[in-house]
């Protein structure tokens, strides 16, 4: 009899505790600028820095985690979270603050890869623990996921603000989160040795060079503008819309379960709508609720911006990511793409502060918007030179698969790889 296969809560659980320092960027940046002797400039370095950490942990790692070990990789990742942003959660001082907050970017990005990597191999086949099998469906894998940090992250937001103020208490909560993870890495693998070897054929350079480069640069661009507002959005809901900062928080809470209908959505609409509409107009409608939000000067200005970003942000992201994947069926552009993404994100807290704190907040948002609709053409372009899903790049690569006992006989027949949509 075959044994049920249930959900890989491990995986959703590391998933969570990755994510959850992005997610709560706007009150960690916040609070930096409000307990430490920190410009909302510097403050917003720091969080740049947090997330290009975390990004450089992610592209060092993500072809790694089978050879060095999930298991090992994540407790290394989730000690790292513990002991990053609880010292920083504990220092006072600026530089063990900054040095807490990098190391807890390294941790956030091990375990965001051991995370993700392991999620993808789902889809090749069962994974097998001692207590059952694990489900083989990736997209109901990371939907639990992002089920589970939002919930997480919206649930903080509507907490933190009671527990007092200063830099420690979101800190600590991250710190927190790797710890109560940790029990749950024992049902992840070891370091694996292959049971295939993979004989890949190259067949020439990159495909479809010029909409590759011109969407890695489009999504850079549009990745900066988005973390731009979210690295500042806790200060305009406090300083310009003045609202308290459980108010605050309540809002996100409500965007980040708007976020969630959003990728539910993108899910249920699928191909239907084709690449263009939904990545051309709703980034242009991305735009609108960028200025709307940082321009709020009350409740109902900053909640609408916020909300409706939210809501529509991951279903344009969703979009994105199959029209990179069907540049080049071995997903060499997926991973360029994904890349210049998150160079942008890093990048994005930094951005907002300089241009806020120069300019204000309503022209920052102006810039951003204008920024976005400009990005929003070539972005369209692509998206109209491309075929529908499913119907291009099936002839890019041709893998053969032998097994180790064999690999100096003869080889299987070559199984074409179909890019993923």
């Amino acid at each position: 009899m075959l044994a049920p296969r249930t959900t890989p809560w491990p995986l959703v659980a590391l998933f969570t505790a990755g994510y959850l320092a992005p997610y709560l960027l706007p009150t960690v940046v916040g609070r930096l600028d409000a307990g430490l002797p920190l410009t909302p400039t510097q403050a917003g370095a720091i969080g740049s820095a947090l997330l290009l950490s975390s990004a450089a942990a992610g592209f060092l790692l993500a072809s790694r985690v089978e050879r060095l070990g999930a298991r090992r990789l994540a407790r290394a990742g989730l000690a790292l979270m513990l002991l990053g942003y609880g010292g920083a959660a504990l220092a006072h001082a600026v530089p063990a603050v900054v040095l807490g907050v990098m190391a807890g970017g390294l941790g956030s990005g091990t375990v965001t890869a051991v995370a993700a990597t392991r999620i993808a191999a789902l889809g090749a086949g069962p994974a097998r623990t001692g207590r059952g099998t694990w489900s083989t469906d990736p997209h109901r894998v990371t939907t639990a996921g992002l089920l589970g940090v939002s919930a997480l992250a919206g649930a903080l937001y509507l907490t933190v603000p009671h527990l007092g103020p200063g830099h420690d208490r979101p800190l600590a909560a991250i710190a927190l989160t790797a710890l109560a993870v940790w029990p749950l890495t024992s049902r992840l693998p070891a370091a694996e040795v292959p049971r295939m070897s993979a004989a890949v054929r190259p067949l020439g350079p990159l495909p479809h060079r010029r909409h590759g480069l011109v969407l890695a640069g489009c999504m850079l661009l549009w990745s900066l503008a988005q973390n731009s507002l979210w690295g500042v959005s806790g200060r305009i809901g406090l300083d310009q819309a003045h609202l308290t900062e459980a108010a605050v928080g309540a809002v996100f809470a409500v965007a980040l379960g708007a976020g969630l209908l959003g990728v539910t959505g993108a899910g249920a609409l699928g191909p239907r709508l084709g690449r263009a509409l939904p990545v051309g107009g709703g980034t242009a409608l991305i735009a609108v609720c960028i200025a709307l939000s940082a321009s709020a000067t009350d409740l109902t200005t900053f909640a609408t911006g916020e909300i409706a970003w939210n809501a529509v942000y991951p279903v344009v992201l969703s979009y994105v990511i199959g029209l990179a994947a069907s540049l080049d069926g071995r997903g060499r552009w997926a991973v360029l793409v994904g890349s210049a993404s998150s160079l942008g994100t890093a990048a994005g807290p930094l951005t907002g502060s300089v241009l806020s704190a120069g300019a204000g907040f309503p022209v920052m948002g102006v810039v951003l918007a204008v920024g976005l609709l400009l990005v929003a053409v070539p972005l369209t372009l692509v998206a109209l030179g491309r075929r529908a899903p499913g119907t291009a790049g099936t002839a890019d690569v041709e893998v053969v698969a032998v097994p180790l006992d064999t690999a100096e006989a003869v080889p299987a027949a070559p199984e074409r790889l179909a890019p993923a949509s």
